[in-house]
């Protein structure tokens, strides 16, 4: 009688989902970016005139970055002057439940050590 082996297949690293986070954790103002638009802060203006140090060149970066992800969807108005809006994705969503959890993750290593 001839043993039954199971083959496993070598498992490797998300490398999209860890490149994310990667980015966005390197980017300072992502975090503080998705704590506005939770507050209702949805507007280009409106973040910059309530983070000091925060400018608008960095600004639209960062959202670009969150918006090429599929992390924040961009709602342009067709008004006069332009209106542009962030909104978070359902994608979005998700991916800041991991971040969450990663916080969390943190707080428990921290208070080990």
């Amino acid at each position: 009688m001839k043993d039954r082996e199971k083959k496993y297949l070598r498992k490797t690293a998300p490398t999209e989902s860890a490149k994310m986070v990667e980015t966005i954790y390197g980017c300072k103002w992502s975090l503080t970016v998705y704590q506005l638009l939770a507050d209702g802060i949805n507007r280009p203006g409106e973040m910059v005139r309530s983070i000091e140090g925060l400018t608008t060149k960095v600004l639209n970066q960062c959202l670009r970055k969150n918006t090429e992800f599929g992390i924040l969807e961009r709602i342009s108005y067709n008004e006069v002057p332009p209106r542009v809006e962030y909104k978070v994705t359902d994608f979005g969503a998700k991916f800041m439940k991991v971040l969450d959890e990663l916080e969390k993750l943190q707080d428990e290593i921290e208070n080990k050590i």
